[in-house]
C-alpha cells in the first residue's frame, strides 16, 4: 500500500510539472505585434525623412499617425502585401512629367512578421495620385 501511494504521488507530481511546463510555453498575449514606422523621403534613396510617423495596431490602434485606426484598417486589408497599397492612379488627376522622386517606406513588425517595404514615385504628385486617399501615408 505504501509503494502504491508513493507511485501515485510521483505520477501526480510529474503530471503537475508537465502541466506547469505547458502553461509557461504559451504566449503572453493573444495578439501578434504590429508596430511600424512609416516615412516619406525626398529622393530615391531613403536617407533623410521629410516626414514620418509611428503606428501600433495590436491590440489597439495608436501612435503618432494622425488617424491610427484608419491606417491600421488599411494595412490589415493588405494581408501583409504592402504593394496592394498602390491603387490604380486617379485618372482624373494629371501630374507633371518631371522627375523629382519621392520614396515611401514601412519598417517594423506586422502581425508578428518583420517587414521592410519601400516604393519610389517619380514625384509627389504621382505619389498622391497612386496612393489615392489611402490613409497609411496620409500624415
Amino acid at each position: 500500500m505504501r509503494h502504491r501511494i508513493a507511485a501515485v504521488s510521483a505520477a501526480a507530481l510529474l503530471a503537475l510539472a508537465g502541466a506547469t511546463g505547458i502553461a509557461q510555453a504559451q504566449p503572453a498575449s493573444l495578439y501578434a505585434p504590429s508596430a511600424v514606422v512609416l516615412a516619406v523621403y525626398q529622393g530615391d534613396e531613403a536617407t533623410t525623412a521629410v516626414r514620418a510617423s509611428t503606428l501600433s495596431c495590436a491590440p489597439t490602434a495608436l501612435g503618432t499617425h494622425p488617424d491610427p485606426e484608419a491606417a491600421c484598417t488599411a494595412l490589415a486589408a493588405t494581408a501583409g502585401t504592402l504593394d496592394t497599397l498602390l491603387a490604380s492612379p486617379d485618372e482624373n488627376r494629371a501630374c507633371p512629367m518631371h522627375y523629382d522622386p519621392v520614396t515611401v517606406t514601412a519598417d517594423g513588425v506586422w502581425q508578428g512578421t518583420r517587414i521592410a517595404w519601400k516604393h519610389t514615385f517619380s514625384n509627389s504628385c504621382a505619389m498622391s495620385q497612386t496612393l489615392n486617399g489611402n490613409p497609411v501615408f496620409a500624415f
